[in-house]
């Protein structure tokens, strides 16, 4: 598995509610709170094979609240 992060801006009032459905979801294995331009981060896993663009967009996009993201893409753990 292959992990990677995304960034996530949400409409004002809604991050509680953003980070509730990707829990639900069960599709991040971690979302934290962040300060500054973005209101949550949360990490994801993907198979080697997996289409990282594809898992975004149809996984954490539809959800309710999401007003823009900024996937990181991680190489190598240290």
């Amino acid at each position: 598995m292959n992990p990677f992060f995304v960034l996530i801006k949400c409409e004002l009032g809604a991050s509680y509610r953003v980070a509730n459905a990707m829990a639900d979801a069960e599709i991040a294995s971690e979302i934290y709170s962040t300060a500054g331009d973005f209101d949550l981060l949360a990490k994801f896993y993907i198979e080697p094979d997996g289409d990282i663009g594809h898992f975004v967009n149809e996984k954490v996009h539809p959800i309710p609240g999401i007003v823009d993201t900024k996937t990181i893409i991680t190489f190598k753990a240290f």
